[in-house]
């Protein structure tokens, strides 16, 4: 089990968030809004509210306390900033220790390397303190940004599927990418 809600790397706090940081959560969905559309699923207009935020973050922490969904939200160490966020879903234990992974950054924050730092050290913690032994991540083709950082991380490309997951109204065709715990020489 998680002895805390909070780590860090060299320049980022990894942490997972009550509802009392929804107004940080909704700044930064706002900010991201046009940015971030092209990548995920289309958002109802109550998804850019206060009272939503607050409602997510409450179920994504009840189920952190189940281990069942933990999303690390990026903060930047310099300024405390909340940067982005990491999430992973599906974790199923018993014989399969899995789970999938998605992510995403502020548009002001790319090509940094923060997302390598985060996801690295998410990683980590997943292997180490929940005790998973494979973390898949999929990819939309066309997000060359992405598929720099699973080449970056050493992530093993294992298939494709076409319409996988409806992004932004349309079924878009994703690369499938793992990691393994047993394979960790490479990755750290």
């Amino acid at each position: 089990m998680f002895r805390q809600i909070r780590y860090e790397t060299d320049r980022l706090y990894l942490r997972i968030l009550k509802p009392n940081y929804a107004r940080d959560v909704l700044e930064y969905y706002k900010r991201n809004h046009n940015f971030l559309k092209e990548w995920e699923p289309k958002r109802t207009k109550d998804f850019y509210t206060l009272s939503y935020q607050k409602r997510q973050l409450s179920y994504e922490y009840n189920m952190f306390k189940n281990r069942k969904l933990i999303r690390f939200w990026i903060f930047k160490k310099e300024d405390n900033k909340l940067i982005g966020n990491i999430g992973l879903s599906n974790i199923i234990m018993g014989n399969f220790k899995s789970c999938f992974m998605g992510y995403k950054l502020d548009k002001d924050e790319i090509n940094n390397g923060y997302m390598t730092e985060a996801i690295r050290e998410a990683v980590r913690i997943m292997f180490d303190d929940f005790d998973l032994h494979r973390i898949e991540v999929n990819v939309v083709p066309r997000n060359e940004r992405s598929l720099k950082v699973m080449k970056k991380l050493k992530f093993e490309q294992e298939g494709y599927s076409r319409r996988y997951l409806e992004i932004n109204g349309k079924w878009e065709d994703h690369v499938h990418f793992a990691v393994y715990r047993d394979a960790l020489t490479p990755f750290f």
